[in-house]
């Protein structure tokens, strides 16, 4: 492995990172946070969402709302004062995505447009709504963004890996789950690190506001470093600024395949990372609308036909879809 060839990728994917985001306004435009001194670890790691006990109320954090029944015919009138006929009035759903997570949501250099498995889920919704796929708002946020920009009304719903769980649901509302990912690791190619084990005294990066810096923080003996997106993870990585990123394996597919250098190490996951469309607590309605829709992609095969178009190449065949858990009441 060659430094100076990866300082050079590196330098090539920090300005990509910079032409993807100086396109977006408001709050699609954001710096990477600035890596912290390096410290001894401490012994006692700092409680994240996922090392607390989830909340008793919480039940099942996989069941969301049943749909209200069949939806209407794409593009035909919704329900009046319904959250869908303020989205069809309005012209265009509104929703917080990444730009720059390869395979799920990324802006495409020839094309300039947002592309993913997770943008196909929005594309689904936009169909149901407008009989038109395309009529999308795309507003790029971060990972620590994706609540605030729900329970702030500045978007319809969130597609960006984003895990179900009890402390979240406190905050916002979920669909049914759309995809079962999982944390791991990605080190250097030729490293000797194989385990989150190996990798005490080292510096491992995470984003801010995301289940895998969560988890990370429940290791001892690490060096958390946080950065907003793992794309500048990966930039942190290619400096030599850190030893390893952890995140979900989709994740981290995308990023093993923007750099020879790297490698997911082979272990099996070490967190169970249940994908959902966040949607605000106000809105129970589109949240049951939606999950009719997610219904309809696993009955006619879109969703089938979306992990092909995406994910297949880098994880392998499909599976079968996540089964929807119903029971949840708002």
């Amino acid at each position: 492995m060659s430094i100076p060839k990866r300082g050079v990728l590196g330098s090539v994917v920090a300005a990509l990172a910079i032409l993807v985001t100086a396109g977006c306004s408001g709050s699609g435009v954001y710096a990477t946070t600035q890596v912290p001194a390096t410290t001894a670890p401490s012994s006692t790691p700092t409680p994240g969402a996922t090392s607390t006990p989830p909340p008793p109320t919480c039940g099942n954090p996989l069941s969301s709302f049943a749909p209200a029944g069949p939806n209407p015919a794409p593009g035909a009138a919704m329900a009046s004062g319904s959250s869908m006929a303020t989205i069809q009035k309005r012209g265009r759903l509104i929703a917080g995505v990444s730009s720059d997570t390869l395979l799920l949501g990324a802006r495409n250099p020839l094309n300039g447009q947002i592309e993913g498995f997770d943008i196909e889920m929005l594309k689904a919704v936009s169909k149901a709504i407008f009989n038109d796929p395309n009529k999308i708002e795309f507003r790029v946020i971060t990972t620590a963004q994706r609540i605030p920009a729900l329970t702030d009304g500045s978007v319809d719903i969130v597609a960006d890996a984003m895990t179900i769980n009890c402390t979240r649901w406190q905050q916002i509302d979920f669909s049914t789950q759309y995809y079962q990912a999982g944390q791991k690791v990605l080190v250097a190619k030729g490293s000797p690190l194989k385990s989150m084990q190996d990798l005490k005294g080292k510096r491992v990066c995470a984003p801010v506001g995301s289940t895998s810096m969560d988890k990370l923080r429940t290791f001892t003996g690490l060096i958390p470093v946080a950065s907003d997106t793992h794309t500048g993870c990966l930039v942190l990585f290619q400096q030599g600024k850190v030893d390893a990123i952890t995140g979900d394996d989709t994740i981290l597919a995308g990023l093993a395949a923007q750099d020879p250098y790297a490698l997911i190490v082979k272990a099996p996951a070490f967190t169970s990372e249940p994908y959902g469309l966040g949607i605000s607590k106000s809105h129970s309605d589109f949240v049951k609308f939606v999950n009719g829709v997610l219904a309809q992609m696993r009955s006619d095969g879109q969703w089938t036909t979306a992990y092909n178009t995406w994910l297949k190449d880098a994880l392998g065949p499909a599976p079968a879809p996540p089964p929807a858990v119903y029971g949840r009441q708002p």
